[in-house]
């Protein structure tokens, strides 16, 4: 596993660290279980970091120097990737592995050119999956010139997708968005994310809550997750006399600072106020993985409104702790949450018909059992990681059954990565 910004050691709901950390933490884990030999590949960003360690899962991972020990936005690593591809090369040339799964487009960069410096030594070589967690065409889309990604991102992306053994996408919105960039159909595969299902259930102990519908946003503060959103229907509510809601926002920066050191929850906390929900809007700041089910147990529902989302684990983790869910119909969300049945769906960006929804959930509590109980249901028979790992086994075998040259031009790809690279010296 190639994860060059993500690594399986990072407090999830910082502002690089999410979805993909846990996905490439948990799937790791599973394939260990099913018996795999794994190591996680990932940019070292501290001193204190050792080069490689056994995780107590038996997932070995490796931080690799590529760039300053220090953390750095995933947006300005590229210049650092040609070091990290180089170390790769040199840890693969006594150490090959059979399957090289990179996550994210700059891990992609990295495994390709890693995998072509062995192609001399070892024929065949390594084949290369790929998983992205987000594409840059859709990113671009929603956010526009908001968005921070390197202009390179725009030929490179698509130039991974196109070059891999396979890509494998979390859901089938994603795989249309990959064969719009060109990609073969039968390079595309799709496993979706998972959730733990015996850390996340229902059983157990909860916060202690008051007598308020509770609501929970979970993940990173970044504006496309669409928590102003919330914020507005909470609004809304207020203004039909519905005064009876609290919104925990859980992610972002920690400490008594909080909110004074994390832009986006200064904005939400402004915006909240201007509103006049203030004292409904708490910010809770990161919550240890580990608290997270006692966190979910505590809730009515879990608000997950992003403008764009490749899969979503938050929903699933919700889901399987027994709190229904209510999602942005985007992306991934529109798969694993039924509408009806585990959850509500509502338009992107859309207060009003967010409100409605809390609405209905917050007047019918039998309605929230049964979403609560689908979605344990849910979670235990489509979405455990064991499953997930099955489905990605089950994928590395049919590329090493049919193996053959890739599509891409490798030198080309080198003389784009040594002009990369000469931004980082």
């Amino acid at each position: 596993m190639v994860s060059e910004h993500a690594s399986p050691l990072a407090t999830v709901g910082g502002v690089d660290a999410g979805g993909q950390n846990v996905h490439v933490a948990e799937l790791s884990a599973a394939l260990v279980r099913r018996g795999h030999d794994v190591t996680v590949f990932t940019r070292r960003d501290s001193e204190r970091l050792h080069w490689e360690q056994t995780l107590p899962n038996g997932v070995r991972l490796v931080n690799v120097d590529a760039g300053p020990a220090r953390a750095v936005p995933k947006d300005k690593l590229l210049p650092y990737i040609p070091a990290f591809a180089e170390q790769l090369a040199n840890y693969w040339t006594d150490n090959p592995p059979n399957i090289v799964h990179g996550h994210f487009w700059m891990s992609g960069i990295a495994c390709i050119e890693a995998v072509g410096k062995l192609q001399k030594q070892l024929l065949p070589p390594p084949v290369v999956a790929e998983t992205f967690h987000a594409l840059g065409v859709v990113k671009r889309r929603h956010q526009g010139t908001d968005d921070t990604s390197p202009a390179e991102r725009e030929f490179l992306e698509p130039w991974v997708a196109r070059s891999v053994d396979r890509v494998i996408a979390t859901c089938p919105d994603e795989a249309f968005e990959l064969r719009q960039l060109g990609v073969n159909r039968r390079r595309i595969s799709v496993a979706p994310c998972g959730v733990d299902v015996e850390k996340f259930t229902p059983d157990g102990p909860a916060r202690a809550r008051g007598k308020r519908l509770r609501l929970a946003v979970v993940g990173r503060l970044v504006p496309r997750k669409g928590v102003d959103i919330v914020v507005s229907a909470l609004a809304l509510l207020a203004a039909s006399g519905r005064r009876d809601v609290e919104l925990l926002v859980v992610g972002g920066t920690s400490g008594k600072d909080r909110i004074a050191s994390d832009p986006e929850a200064r904005r939400l906390r402004e915006l909240a106020e201007s509103l006049g929900v203030g004292g409904q809007v708490i910010f809770v700041g990161q919550v240890p993985r580990d608290e997270m089910p006692e966190l979910f147990r505590s809730l009515d529902a879990v608000v997950c409104t992003p403008w764009y989302e490749p899969f979503g684990i938050v929903p699933l983790e919700a889901m399987a702790c027994g709190v229904p869910v209510i999602v942005s119909a985007v992306g991934g969300l529109q798969e694993s949450v039924v509408d009806g049945v585990t959850g509500i769906h509502v338009p992107p960006k859309h207060p009003a018909a967010l409100a409605d929804a809390i609405a209905i959930l917050a007047d019918d509590p039998e309605l929230r059992a049964r979403f609560g109980a689908a979605g344990v249901e849910r979670t235990r028979t489509r979405y455990t990681w064991d499953r997930v790992a099955s489905d990605t086994e089950r994928i590395y075998r049919a590329m090493l059954d049919h193996w053959e040259e890739p599509e891409a031009d490798v030198a080309a790809s080198r003389s784009r990565l040594r002009r990369v690279g000469e931004g980082a010296r």
